[in-house]
């Protein structure tokens, strides 16, 4: 197991992320009040998808997250992957971050996978310089070099899914945000994928994996945490949350 420094890469302190609600006004009730609606926002209520939430992940530990549908997970990552901000309490995130939360977000359907790496690639924070040495790589990696020319609206969600996942995990990121992508593509694919998560683990990259499979946190994991009703249910060992989450769903 690589060596983990104390200083956290990811600190929540009592963090708080609160949605508004909004009624949908009827058609008729919109068009002849336009104006009002839009003022109003109609706003029928707040739903907090996270509530209080603390918690620190340590440079170069590989952690967990687990939880029912709804608990607040993918909140919680879109808040380290800076896209989403806390209503209150602090979110702090020290160094690179790759987030594979949605494969290809970045991608253009129109241009092919060639122009599509470059351009992931750089609202991943390379310079186009990076990107070039590291494409055939890219490439060899998503298996995808004999349509790398073709528009990406040819290719399958897997082939999109793999090509994204090949572009993040070639960033040198320090830390790595992973929402269930270790199902992407075939069996075969599925085991570089995790080779490549044990690649990172041995160079101390920091990593959250996010999954409904225990048996990928037993595997990959240092420690684990269990979301439930946006809070904190379970912090510890991967056997101490599988234990209390098995409770919850059975």
């Amino acid at each position: 197991m690589p060596s983990i420094s104390d200083a956290p890469a990811v600190a929540f302190r009592d963090v708080v992320k609160t949605y508004h609600r909004h009624r949908v006004a009827g058609l008729k009730h919109t068009l002849l009040h336009l104006p009002q609606v839009l003022r109003e926002r109609r706003v029928a209520g707040e739903f907090r998808a996270l509530d209080g939430v603390s918690f620190e992940v340590k440079r170069g530990e590989c952690f967990g997250v687990c939880g029912r549908n709804g608990a607040g997970k993918s909140t919680m990552l879109g808040l380290m992957a800076r896209v989403l901000r806390p209503t209150s309490g602090e979110v702090r995130v020290e160094g690179r971050v790759a987030p594979l939360l949605q494969l290809g977000a970045g991608f253009h359907p129109e241009l092919p996978g060639r122009d599509n790496v470059e351009l992931n690639g750089l609202l991943l924070g390379l310079t186009r310089r990076e990107v070039r040495e590291r494409f055939d790589a890219i490439v060899e990696f998503a298996e995808l070099r004999e349509f790398i020319d073709e528009p990406m609206r040819t290719y399958s969600s897997g082939m999109w899914a793999r090509l994204g996942f090949a572009v993040a995990v070639h960033t040198d990121p320090e830390v790595l945000l992973l929402d269930e992508v270790l199902a992407v593509g075939d069996a075969p694919f599925q085991e570089k994928c995790r080779a490549k998560m044990q690649e990172f683990r041995s160079r101390a990259v920091t990593m959250v994996l996010v999954t409904h499979s225990m048996p990928e946190v037993a595997r990959l994991c240092d420690r684990a945490l269990l979301l439930h009703a946006s809070k904190v249910e379970r912090l510890g060992t991967p056997a101490e949350v599988e234990e209390r989450y098995r409770a919850l769903v059975s």
